[in-house]
Parts: C-alpha cells; sequence; structure tokens
C-alpha cells in the first residue's frame, strides 16, 4: 500500500480532571440527566468569562513530553468558528497554528515495532481544546433518524487534539499507532479510553496523492482499522474506473461498516480563526515542564524493560502485559502474592485475558481480582486441582469474581487423593472395559488409554501419579489372577 497516505487526528478527554476545561461544572456527565451539567459558561452565554483548568495545561504537557514534542512558551487560545447544533457557542476555543497563536506543542513523533521493523510516525501538532455536545439519534444511526438530540452536559469537557503527519500507510500501521498511544496515555493517568466518548479519531487517507478524504468520530481502533479499509477499497475503485475520488468528510457507519458522505471538506479558512479576547495568554515556563517531567510516571516502553529485568519475564510476555496498563497493574499486583512470575503471565495471558475479552469486560467492571488468580495457582502447584480445572474454572472467575477455593469446594472439583476412593474408581472402570485391560497387559503404553479413562469418569480430578500407580497394581493382580 505504497500509495497510501494516512494521517489521524485523535480527540482524547483528559477523564483524569473533575471539572471542564473552562468552569466548574462536574466532567462525570455519564448516565447524568441530559443537560443538568451545564452552566452559562459552557453553554456560552453572553457575558461569561472563561477560566482554564490549569491541571489540563499539566496533562497536556505530559503528553508532550512522553510524545517527544517541542513544548512553546505560551499557550495562546483561538475561537474555532463553525455552526453546528453540538457547539454551544458556534465556536471551539482552541489553538491554531497563526493569528498570534500557535499549537501547545509540535514536531513530536511516536516509534512503533511492526513486524520487526521499526516505524516513526510523526506528531504534527497537539492542542487543548473543548468537547462539544454529544449527539444522540433516536434510531441510534445519523442516516436513518427522523430528528436529533443533544444532551451539553459534555459541553466543555478537557480535549487534546493529537495531530499525525501523513506517515501511516495501511491500516493495521494505524492501529499498531493507535493502540501504543493510547497505552501511553493510559499509564500516564490522562484518560480512560474505555469510558464511553472518552476517544474518537478523525482519519484522513488520500491514495495515489489525490484528493484527502476525512473519516470523522471513528470510535474505536478496531473501527479505525475498519472504516480505513473500506475506504482504500473505495477510493481504489473509483480510481480504476477512470473516476475522480472528490475532498470531502465522510461518516463511518459500524453497523453497515461503510462510510457515507457527510458534507464537502472545510478548509482552514472557513473558521475565521482569532485569538480568544476572554482568555489571556498562559506562560508556559521552563521550571513547569521540569517538575511536569519529575512527576510523570513509568511510561510503557521502560515498564517492559522493568518487567524484564525485575520478574525475569522474556521481551513477549512482559509487552503483552504492558500493552494494556489495567492487565500490568494486575499483574503487578497478583505477584505480590505469587512468586512464580513466569507461569503468572502465562495463565493471565493465555486463559485469563482470553475470558476477559470473550466476555467484553471492560478494566473497569472487572471483578475477578488479582488476589484470585494467585490463589488458583497456588491450589495447582500444590496439587489440589488440574490444570484442566483451572481452566474450567477461569470463566467463572473472571465472570463472577469468585474465590477459586470456594468454587473448588462447591462444586466438588478438588483432586482425588485418597488412595481407597481412587483404587475404587480404578477398578470400576477397568471392569468396565475388558479390551482396555487386554491391550494393557500385552502393550505397558496402553495404560495412557485406560488413566484417560478414568479422568474421564473423574472429571480430571484423579491425581496422575497415583493414578498410574493404582492401574499397574491392578494389572499386576490380573496377571497373578
Amino acid at each position: 500500500m505504497g500509495d497510501v497516505r494516512i494521517g489521524l487526528e485523535i480527540h482524547v478527554q483528559i477523564t483524569a480532571l473533575k471539572t471542564k476545561l473552562f468552569c466548574p461544572c462536574p466532567a462525570d456527565y455519564r448516565g447524568k440527566e441530559p443537560n443538568s451539567h451545564v452552566c452559562p459558561v459552557c453553554l456560552g452565554l453572553p457575558g461569561v468569562l472563561p477560566v482554564i483548568n490549569r491541571d489540563a495545561v499539566k496533562y497536556a504537557a505530559m503528553v508532550a513530553i512522553a510524545l517527544n514534542c517541542k513544548i512553546s512558551d505560551r499557550l495562546v487560545f483561538v475561537r474555532k468558528h463553525y455552526f453546528y447544533p453540538d457547539m454551544p457557542k458556534n465556536y471551539q476555543i482552541s489553538q491554531y497554528d497563526g493569528v498570534g497563536s500557535t499549537p501547545f506543542c509540535r514536531e513530536g513523533f511516536l516509534k512503533l515495532t511492526i513486524n520487526g521493523h521499526e516505524k516513526i510516525v510523526r506528531i504534527r501538532r497537539i492542542n487543548i481544546e473543548e468537547d462539544p455536545g454529544r449527539i444522540t439519534y433516536p434510531t441510534g444511526d445519523i442516516a436513518t433518524s427522523p430528528y436529533s438530540l443533544i444532551d451539553y452536559n459534555r459541553a466543555g469537557i478537557a480535549l487534546l487534539e493529537i495531530v499525525t503527519e501523513p506517515d501511516i500507510e495501511s491500516p493495521q500501521e494505524a492501529r499498531a499507532f493507535l493502540t501504543k498511544l493510547i497505552n501511553i496515555l493510559e499509564h500516564l493517568g490522562v484518560t480512560d479510553t474505555s469510558l464511553e466518548g472518552s476517544f474518537r479519531v478523525d482519519a484522513n487517507i488520500s491514495l495515489g496523492g489525490g484528493s484527502r478524504v476525512e473519516i470523522k468520530n471513528i470510535g474505536s481502533i478496531k473501527d479505525v482499522e475498519r472504516a480505513l479499509a473500506y475506504e482504500i477499497l473505495r477510493q481504489r475503485t473509483i480510481i480504476e474506473r477512470g473516476g475522480i475520488v472528490r475532498r470531502e468528510t465522510r461518516h463511518w457507519d459500524p453497523v453497515r461498516k461503510v462510510t457515507i458522505t457527510l458534507r464537502a471538506k472545510e478548509v482552514e479558512e472557513d473558521y475565521r480563526y482569532f485569538p480568544d479576547p476572554d482568555l489571556p495568554p498562559v506562560r508556559i515556563t521552563s521550571e513547569f515542564i521540569v517538575s511536569v517531567r519529575r512527576s510523570m510516571p513509568e511510561l510503557p516502553d521502560m515498564r517492559i524493560e522493568r518487567f524484564m529485568k525485575q520478574y525475569g519475564l522474556d521481551r513477549y510476555h512482559s509487552t503483552v502485559l504492558v500493552s494494556q496498563k489495567w492487565l500490568a497493574d494486575f499483574f503487578e499486583e497478583a505477584a505480590k502474592h505469587y512468586t512464580r512470575y513466569k507461569k503468572l503471565a502465562d495463565i493471565l495471558i493465555t486463559d485469563f485475558l482470553r475470558w476477559v475479552n470473550e466476555y467484553g469486560i471492560k478494566p473497569h467492571e472487572l471483578r475477578a481480582r488479582p488476589i484470585h488468580i494467585a490463589r488458583l495457582l497456588e491450589l495447582l502447584d500444590k496439587g489440589l486441582i488440574s490444570i484442566k480445572i483451572a481452566k474450567e474454572i477461569m470463566p467463572e472467575i473472571v465472570r463472577s469474581g469468585s474465590d477459586p477455593e470456594k468454587l473448588i469446594r462447591t462444586r466438588g472439583l478438588l483432586r482425588i487423593t485418597n488412595r481407597d476412593e481412587l483404587q475404587q474408581i480404578v477398578r470400576e472402570v477397568m471392569r468396565s472395559n475388558p479390551k482396555a485391560v487386554e491391550d494393557a497387559l500385552r502393550n505397558p503404553r496402553a495404560i495412557n488409554y485406560i488413566v484417560g479413562l478414568v479422568m474421564k469418569r473423574t472429571r480430571g480430578r484423579a491425581d496422575p501419579k497415583l493414578t498410574i500407580e493404582l492401574i499397574k497394581n491392578e494389572l499386576q493382580r490380573y496377571k497373578a489372577s
């Protein structure tokens, strides 16, 4: 796809903030009564004066440092004018490169490793701006709804707009970039992308140097990849048929998995940027940057290296664990209770994570606790359960947060280690399968078949070593008789 050029505009809410960007309204608007978290400032009523939330500047600086950006020495807000129902003031407070303003930061980059090769995606700029309100459609679809509803609770929520250069060359690269970016943002504590509406992407794409098409408001990494794949196919088909790709803004329909036309693409002049007279410039000092840098938490790449050194994990396990902050945190908490770290990493990646994804559980909804996984592995190490039983009860632990020991005892899943009890089962199995006994008498390897029958009878609860010993004893008894 060497002729494909993709640039991304990522809009991420600073969910770490308690209040909105320019007013004291609560930022926790989800699930609240529509239009209940509003005030004259975020509604843009005449005569109001916005005041910057300084913690938003701190979080933006953390992101800028993590993405290797140059930070401006002045933060100047501008008004970006456009007329749309979700924008109560008919302008958005943001930054712009011009009219006496510059982006908050620029000229950064993010390194990716894709299929063993290094890829650098340049960051053009990062802006601090306000979120518009939320438009909802009765049918859930912009194309089929007869009317729309607007909730301004979201209006004024602090956003970071992160804009890349068109360095991305495929939907897969876009997915890799967004995955790493979100992981960095969540390690910084800036945002929680599991929250509805906290992460949205506008994707700009062109083929063969042709016109640029923008796909607006894509809500997930998977949908970004799907939307780009569809748009590449759509544009390529137009070009191959001798047509011309129009410069326009399109909407991604995640149900039908197609892009549809919204409007002709705006140009920068359409927004009539000018400095906001109500917000004085904020001076960004070197002392402020140093203090922010010192307060920053561990970033993902550093955490991977630490996992390898501290826990003795290989790069693969470390990378998978750290690829999601909540999973890395979960591992480290479990590692306080269980020190066979490789075994812990294995079960988290292969079994635990599988069922979290299968059930569609978001990190903040997870009921299972790290101590549960540690206890499950301890039961396995003590020989009280088999790996089969551990895998069998993992879905229930993930789904309900049940204590593994209570779950095992309630369901009668403890390993059978009582010699008399197991001997009785072995004898019953061998009496019921005389052909298997004959085979085992002729060929010692056929014992494994009888072991399998015992395991099936006990649902994997029979102690393997004791089972083999008892079967051999019974075979000797058969020979003697």
